[in-house]
């Protein structure tokens, strides 16, 4: 049961109950889907079926922004489902991902034969591509530029390794980067952000390199078992003859201080992050943009010095994701939650570590960024006694079960009355 993990974290605790009843939509409101075309509708549906993390804040966007990022992620996802296809001989695919931003002008084109879990987007792009064209002349001048961007970046890195750290930033550039250039354009396309959102390069690469080199971070075991290798050689290459020799328990050691060195190295993108998440106004943009660099660097922390992300599936407790969705919600309160992570990775960083120097150094950058007194970190520093915990054990095992079986019996009455 997800809430007995956050029985140590009392917030957590609140804040899954308040997000169960309801709390949930001061973030991300219920879209009306009954005013959507069929096709629209059915772009929300692969966008729910598709995105594990983004799904929700996408619907929560503002107005025509929200469906131009709809589409946007639809295409990408599309395309990133054609590079993943490891069945798709590279002279054919090679093709397909340069050629890629040209089918969203081409009615009928599809690809039947892909084998990945997210094969619909592609079996059915020609509704995709038409929800594309029905977009605003400057929203889909953003989609098609990146998407060619895009495309012709992953045919490149087909054929190659990621080798050097320069490697690794070009081809998180190219997967990541890019879409947070995109999305950038695309918030100041719609005129809820300033031009300078769109126009910042530099800061909108950061934002999408964090995310990117967290998520290749937290994935080596999965990765490696699969065949795919996207820590860069120049990294890994000291401390191991082989990328999967890292996972070996006799090399953890070893393993660990690469691990290290590579959260260092994704740590230096959260300046940018704090300095292009200050430049947000409009409410809607601010919570899609700062929710998953939240939990990035949450999961970041989580990862830093941790065996696990050589042994199993390491992933941030769901209370502590609720408890972030909710509270990242202003400038103030980001800089908090950067700030507190911060110092827990700052509290493991051991006297030995080869990295050690730099990541001391990235982390007081961020520390003078978040610009925030000790105390409030303490404040967000709860010490439970056994007695609560007991307690709360018990409380809340209680309370969970009658929570999800009254909203059950409440899902089931609804259905029922709809038409």
């Amino acid at each position: 049961m997800d809430i007995l993990k956050s029985l140590g974290h009392p917030e957590e605790i609140f804040n899954l109950f308040k997000f169960k009843m309801g709390g949930c939509r001061a973030v991300m409101p219920k879209l009306d889907y009954e005013s959507m075309t069929e096709s629209l509708r059915t772009c929300y549906l692969y966008l729910n079926q598709t995105s594990r993390s983004f799904a929700a804040v996408i619907q929560a966007l503002d107005g025509e922004l929200r469906h131009a990022v709809c589409i946007f992620y639809l295409v990408l996802r599309a395309l990133d489902t054609v590079e993943d296809d490891m069945t798709i001989p590279l002279d054919k695919k090679v093709p397909m991902l340069n050629d890629f931003h040209t089918f969203l002008y081409q009615d009928e084109w599809c690809f039947m034969e892909s084998q990945e879990k997210d094969r619909q987007v592609l079996e059915d792009f020609p509704t995709i591509s038409l929800e594309f064209r029905n977009l605003a002349q400057e929203y889909r001048d953003v989609i098609s530029d990146i998407c060619h961007r895009m495309g012709v970046g992953m045919a490149e890195f087909l054929e190659k390794k990621v080798g050097s750290m320069k490697e690794w930033d070009q081809y998180c550039h190219y997967v990541a980067g890019l879409v947070g250039i995109g999305l950038s354009r695309l918030f100041s396309a719609s005129q809820l952000e300033d031009p300078e959102v769109g126009q910042d390069t530099e800061l909108a690469n950061s934002m999408g390199l964090f995310l990117q080199k967290t998520n290749i971070i937290r994935d080596y075991l999965e990765d490696t078992q699969e065949g795919r290798a996207f820590w860069p050689q120049e990294a890994w290459s000291q401390f191991a003859g082989r990328l999967e020799d890292l996972a070996q328990p006799e090399k953890l050691e070893l393993a660990l201080s690469c691990l290290n060195l590579l959260v260092t190295d994704a740590l230096r993108h959260v300046p940018d992050v704090i300095a292009y998440l200050s430049r947000l106004r409009n409410q809607s943009v601010f919570n899609f943009c700062a929710i998953p660099q939240v939990m990035a660097i949450a999961t970041l922390s989580t990862c830093y010095n941790n065996p696990m992300v050589f042994q199993g599936v390491v992933k941030i407790r769901k209370g502590q994701a609720v408890t972030l969705m909710m509270e990242a919600t202003n400038m103030s309160a980001v800089q908090t939650i950067i700030a507190q992570y911060s110092q827990e990775i700052l509290h493991k960083v051991s006297p030995t570590d080869p990295s050690r120097e730099k990541t001391l150094h990235i982390l007081a950058v961020i520390r003078e960024k978040s610009a925030l007194s000790q105390s409030s970190l303490r404040s967000r520093t709860h010490h439970l006694s056994p007695m609560y915990l007991s307690a709360a054990m018990v409380l809340a095992a209680l309370s969970w079960q009658y929570l999800s079986t009254t909203a059950a019996q409440a899902q089931g009455t609804s259905d029922m009355q709809r038409p």
